[in-house]
């Protein structure tokens, strides 16, 4: 399968260098538009990526077109490429751009599904939220699916939870950042390399994470088998708690969610 990326800034070169590093798709396979033409040739070219001159151009190339643009510029896209999208998959990384949206500036016979990715793509260890309601037919679904589980987790959401289940997933990275990084910072305060904190601390977080997908336990449980009576754990979650650690958290989505 070929893909094509309309709009290449982080998000789209974060999903097309997960699917190479997967080997879901050689980089040949790979190709992609931007209106800046020589940004675009240095982040395709050095990596076996294929510029193309024109929205249209891609579209013709490609079996599946993501369409990765700012919000704004969706609807001039479309109206670039509706007339050639025949046969062809059409994925949605923008965000708050939903099935409904798309069906008000796409032709009747258009096939496509919006998603939401997250950065982690990049190195197969991200989430992909793809909203219940698409016009994909099930082998296309399955097409989808089956490049993009590559990348991480591959989630169905319902449209109306889509705006908080992006929140978590696409502002969480930032959280986790920094969280790491304020843990580093406490760990060379106490004398350890900052190199060896970050990695010791990103090796933390992704394990614990993992563990959590492969157990389903619940988070508290697994809080709970760390923490040894009148032990050091015990004494660090305790002042996390009086610091308000949790309802900085729970605080920090309510004002993403009624910005």
């Amino acid at each position: 399968m070929k893909v094509g990326f309309i709009g290449f800034g982080n998000m789209a070169q974060a999903l097309a260098d997960g699917l190479v590093l997967k080997k879901a798709l050689r980089p040949e396979d790979i190709y992609a538009y931007a209106r800046t033409k020589e940004k675009l040739i240095n982040n395709t070219v050095p990596k076996g990526f294929n510029p193309c001159s024109s929205a249209k151009d891609l579209v013709e190339a490609v079996d599946m077109v993501v369409i990765a643009v700012k919000p704004y510029s969706v609807e001039e896209v479309i109206s670039d490429i509706r007339d050639y999208l025949e046969g062809k998959i059409l994925v949605s990384v923008v965000v708050n751009y939903t099935f409904s949206d798309y069906e008000k500036i796409l032709g009747a016979n258009a096939h496509h599904i919006s998603t939401l990715p997250n950065t982690p793509v990049s190195v197969g260890e991200g989430v992909i939220m793809y909203e219940n309601r698409h016009s994909l037919t099930s082998d296309e679904l399955d097409k989808f699916k089956g490049i993009f589980s590559k990348l991480g987790l591959v989630q169905e959401v319902n449209t109306g939870n889509f705006g908080i289940a992006g929140t978590i997933t696409g502002c969480g990275p930032a959280f986790a950042s920094m969280f790491i990084e304020a843990l580093s910072d406490a760990a060379v305060k106490h004398g350890l390399p900052r190199d060896l904190s970050y990695k010791l601390a990103s090796q933390m977080l992704a394990g614990t994470g993992k563990l959590q997908l492969a157990s389903g336990d619940h988070p508290g449980i697994m809080k709970d088998r760390v923490c040894s009576p009148g032990g050091t754990t015990i004494v660090g979650v305790t002042t996390l708690e009086r610091k308000g650690f949790r309802s900085a958290v729970i605080d920090a989505v309510d004002e993403i969610m009624n910005r």
